[in-house]
């Protein structure tokens, strides 16, 4: 792993990036990485301190002459999504990730590499150990649970942060500064099966789509990349007109990401198992000319389940329901936004679909930068699950942080940025979730900007940071924190 950064700079911002990821901090497991962020913190001779849901704060004084400079929050999560590649061996709870040099880049290997938010961490610990820094009173602001709920900055309590301006470390390209994002919620359908004994003269046979690239359900929406839920039901409505039975049905695993993968286990009559075998993978072809510019390694699979001589199948007419459901469901870029170029304002997320033994249950979720499209898109699935004989659960959502243009950090770091590189940054709003939204309703007031180094891929294996950006997004910190008066 040391080989991975060898030779990289900033070395302190590296040298932690990679302790952390050494470190398993999947969502709801941060206990860990909360105990190493405390540890440092009380090593470097800091106070710090932690909440009743485990977000961790830090305070560090100004360095000498600048004690009168206003207090800046830093602020990053300490999880990170987990996905894997389906052939690597890996233990989130245990296991640390591989960190990997490819050209440009650290990647990891089969897995996400946790740079979201992962360099947010390791920077705020760079900046914390260095004495030689220029700044006024820093805090520094680790929250638990991004990832799949919002809920260290949901549960932070009046007066935990005392700073009036915040930095968020969370966005992924550089030079592009954040001043607004979409708010979101989840929409789950849930059916209770009746199961009932498979035909005697089935045979079961394993579905499985898999090689589609995912990525966040905010930054990839518009990518028109594979939803693998999707395409799924057009293999299983193929295979019903066969005879399939469903028997079970998986894929995706986290709300906040396109689904790589799918797959469900059938029995089909034994006397048209050939018959429906050939229609899937004709219609396998199809889909694969369909999406071959976008997803180059998509494949799917079509085999007999070894070992398997009974088991149980969905009544006929909730297979049927469920298949007019996923079919019906919407996916995708809903709404651009009219005011801002290239800026997805509505989408909505086909994102997990599960099954055991009481039920099956599809988790959605929905974007907007604009409120009351959050709650007509929400309508909108709520409406196809119903309709389709689902229980509905919608969660109470996060909300949109709406842009400032009149921000004085903002003003600040556009300064900054044209003095260190010679150019404007790009002042732009994302259609991802940052914590920026619930800060700024938590702390009525507070003055934020976004920015972070390059990454792609996030949420998903092929997740990747760009080794020349960190020290221009270090520099650019660094310089901010020096000029804000």
């Amino acid at each position: 792993m040391a080989r991975a950064i060898e030779g990289l700079t900033p070395p302190l911002v590296w040298k932690y990036f990679a302790e952390i990821a050494a470190i398993p901090r999947g969502s709801k497991n941060e206990a860990a990485i909360a105990k190493y962020v405390m540890d440092t913190a009380k090593r470097q001779g800091l106070t710090a301190k932690q909440d009743k849901s485990g977000s961790v704060l830090v305070k560090k004084p100004a360095s000498p002459g600048h004690e009168h400079a206003p207090s800046i929050c830093l602020q990053g999560h300490l999880d990170m999504v987990c996905e894997k590649d389906p052939s690597k061996e890996h233990d989130f709870l245990k296991d640390p990730i591989e960190l990997l040099r490819k050209d440009a880049f650290i990647t990891a290997n089969g897995t996400t590499l946790g740079a979201d938010n992962g360099i947010a961490v390791a920077t705020s610990l760079a900046i914390m150990e260095d004495k030689s820094l220029v700044h006024g009173p820093l805090e520094f602001l680790f929250t638990i649970d991004e990832e799949t709920g919002l809920t260290g900055a949901s549960n932070l309590e009046p007066g935990f942060v005392e700073s009036k301006t915040l930095l968020n470390l969370d966005s992924e390209e550089e030079g592009e500064l954040y001043v607004g994002c979409a708010g979101g919620r989840d929409t789950r359908g849930t059916w209770f099966v009746e199961w009932e004994d498979a035909p005697k003269a089935g045979a079961p046979v394993l579905i499985k789509v898999s090689g589609l690239r995912g990525g966040h359900s905010g930054l990839e929406i518009d990518k028109n990349r594979g939803n693998a839920i999707k395409i799924l039901n057009r293999l299983l409505i193929a295979a019903t007109e066969s005879g399939a039975r469903l028997s079970k049905i998986s894929g995706g695993n986290k709300h906040n990401a396109i689904p790589r993968d799918a797959e469900a286990v059938v029995f089909v009559p034994k006397s048209k198992a050939e018959e429906m075998r050939a229609a899937v993978e004709q219609l396998a072809a199809d889909i694969k000319g369909e999406v071959a510019t976008v997803e180059p390694k998509f494949t799917v699979e079509v085999t007999d389940v070894k070992g398997l001589r009974a088991g149980k199948v969905v009544k006929r007419s909730l297979q049927k329901k469920l298949a007019l459901t996923i079919a019906a469901l919407p996916h995708g870029v809903m709404k651009m936004s009219p005011d801002i170029p290239e800026l997805v304002e509505t989408s909505t997320n086909v994102a997990v679909i599960a099954t055991d033994k009481k039920a099956i249950s599809m988790v959605t979720s929905q974007r907007s930068s604009v409120a009351s499209e959050i709650i007509e898109i929400a309508q909108a699935v709520r409406a196809v699950f119903e309709l389709g004989g689902a229980e509905v659960h919608a969660s109470d959502g996060y909300p949109g942080w709406k842009p400032n243009l009149n921000s004085r950090i903002l003003k600040t770091a556009r300064e900054t940025y044209k003095a260190l590189y010679g150019k404007d940054p790009a002042v732009k709003a994302v259609h991802a979730g940052l914590e920026c939204g619930i800060i700024g309703e938590k702390y009525p007031g507070m003055d934020m900007v976004s920015f972070g180094p390059t990454m792609s891929g996030v949420h998903s294996p092929e997740e990747k940071l760009e080794v020349a950006s960190v020290p221009k997004f270090y520099d650019f910190l660094l310089a901010i924190l020096k000029n804000v008066k």
